[in-house]
């Protein structure tokens, strides 16, 4: 039933595939922006010893998850939820888990795409080394995703209709984007805030993930947090589903 499924939603995608292109088109945009500057490929003090090449290719992979599990997956969701669609599917054997786990599975697919073609992209345009520790920096990757699309999976849970989810997805997205440094790098951010940054699932994934690219391992507690915030989401986001 969930291969089923998974065809089916992977059929719909594709029909609309202006939608995740922009989940890959701005990330892609960020790079090139800032890697045309002067000293880019520089390491930089401003930047923990990353230079911006290597900072915005972290940066724009957190974006790119972001992107597809906040704003992305509540907009799928809920407008299957407005038109009927899910309300159609109750009367079939499907089971609210698969429908979710299948939506999951696809942007997880496009999440390692993204992060494939922004190191690929970065060393080829401007010969930004792959993260060093590449075995941490996959591990990191993978629990930020998860926990970002667990968020995702919760609001569409509950949201009744497509502008809905567009909204809800937008209040976690923007501030989302604050908390992990992309108007305010990191590593420029009052000790207070930086706090709240490490306990927020990007901004402890977009930390953990710079650390692994300069040949770091994560933090245990940041790795720990974007586990919790992947199981509780997902739990709940599978105990609050509603049909219509």
């Amino acid at each position: 039933m969930l291969g089923k499924i998974l065809a089916i939603e992977f059929r719909m995608r594709m029909r609309e595939v202006l939608t995740p292109l922009f989940a890959l088109a701005l990330p892609l945009a960020l790079l090139f922006g800032f890697g045309l500057m002067p000293d880019a490929t520089k390491p930089s003090k401003d930047l923990g010893g990353q230079s911006t090449t290597e900072y915005m290719a972290v940066l724009g992979t957190g974006i790119a998850f972001a992107i597809l599990s906040l704003i992305m997956l509540p907009g799928v969701l809920s407008d299957y939820r407005e038109r009927g669609v899910l309300r159609r599917m109750r009367a079939t054997p499907v089971r609210p888990s698969a429908l979710l786990t299948a939506q999951l599975v696809i942007n997880a697919g496009a999440g390692a795409v993204t992060a494939a073609v922004m190191i690929v992209v970065g060393a080829a345009a401007f010969g930004t080394s792959a993260p060093r520790g590449f075995g941490w920096f996959l591990l990191a990757a993978v629990l930020c995703l998860l926990a970002l699309l667990a968020l995702g999976s919760l609001v569409s849970a509950v949201v009744p209709t497509g502008r809905a989810g567009n909204a809800v997805g937008s209040l976690l997205f923007f501030p989302s984007m604050f908390l992990a440094g992309v108007y305010i790098p990191y590593d420029q951010m009052p000790r207070t805030l930086q706090r709240v940054c490490d306990v927020t699932p990007l901004g402890a994934g977009i930390r953990s993930m710079r650390d692994a690219w300069m040949g770091h391992a994560p933090h245990p507690s940041q790795l720990a947090i974007m586990a919790v915030y992947a199981v509780v989401a997902t739990l709940a986001a599978a105990r609050l589903f509603r049909w219509e």
